[in-house]
């Protein structure tokens, strides 16, 4: 299994950048995780739009899906062009049905509700979802293929019950919007101290940040977070591939 960071900014992407959007590849599957704003400009270094097999979103606030639309449109030229590929599967909750509807387009793209109660076959990834502390509706994800393990955590504050559900994980993809002196329950995210302990206490193999803030020394989100993890941490970097 092979992750690439496609965009890893929280909010909105930074300049010539992109916010939540990682690429996971098994057996020549593609499957783009979230699909944020500068996305689809980004994952075309990689592979071109009508490549992908599927797309799997954690939850709709812009950062995660801005890029849906642009997508679908893509597909939709593409096949003018005279480019044939199958409708595209988007896998979302249902819980907000306004945002659901949207990821069905035409006949270019097919929203398909997951049951978070459920484990979800894509291609070859079994899916395990856990519902996050976040303002609206959000869904961690633990993505297994080949004897590998990811768990992503989307956008949240932390919980106990992450800790189990990431149990030794190879890679652990966490958020981390706040630095260890900040208090980012409120706004349903994790500071970097709770990302080293949960990632400790869950005895993951590696840690990588995303979903980094927009101000102070990016750094120090690693130093903070090592004072708790004694593994692998890194910053989640553009283009950043992790072969499992």
């Amino acid at each position: 299994m092979k992750l690439t960071v496609i965009g890893f900014w929280g909010g909105y992407p930074k300049q010539n950048a992109a916010s939540s959007g990682y690429l996971l590849e098994h057996e020549g599957f593609q499957l783009l995780i979230d699909c944020g704003s500068g996305v689809l400009s980004k994952l075309q270094n990689i592979l071109q739009p009508e490549e992908l097999d599927a797309v799997l979103i954690s939850h709709y606030h812009p950062d995660h899906i801005a890029d849906i639309g642009v997508l679908q449109h893509a597909r939709l030229i593409q096949g003018f062009l005279g480019k044939e590929f199958p409708t595209l599967s988007i896998y979302g909750h249902s819980f907000d049905q306004n945002e659901f509807t949207k990821l069905t387009y035409k006949k270019v793209t097919k929203g398909i509700a997951y049951n978070p109660n459920e484990v979800l076959t894509v291609g070859p990834f079994q899916v395990t979802f856990l519902k996050t502390d976040h303002p609206v509706p959000c869904f961690a994800m633990r993505i297994e293929a080949g004897g590998k393990v990811i768990v992503y955590s989307a956008d949240s504050s932390f919980k106990e019950a992450f800790i189990e559900f990431s149990r030794n994980a190879d890679v652990l993809l966490c958020e981390c919007n706040f630095y260890g002196h900040q208090f980012g329950k409120a706004a349903g995210h994790m500071n970097s101290i709770e990302v080293g302990q949960f990632a400790q206490k869950a005895a993951v193999k590696q840690l990588i940040l995303t979903h980094l803030p927009h101000y102070g020394i990016l750094a120090e989100l690693i130093t903070e977070a090592s004072s708790e993890f004694t593994g692998i941490i890194m910053l989640a970097d553009e283009f950043q591939s992790i072969l499992l």
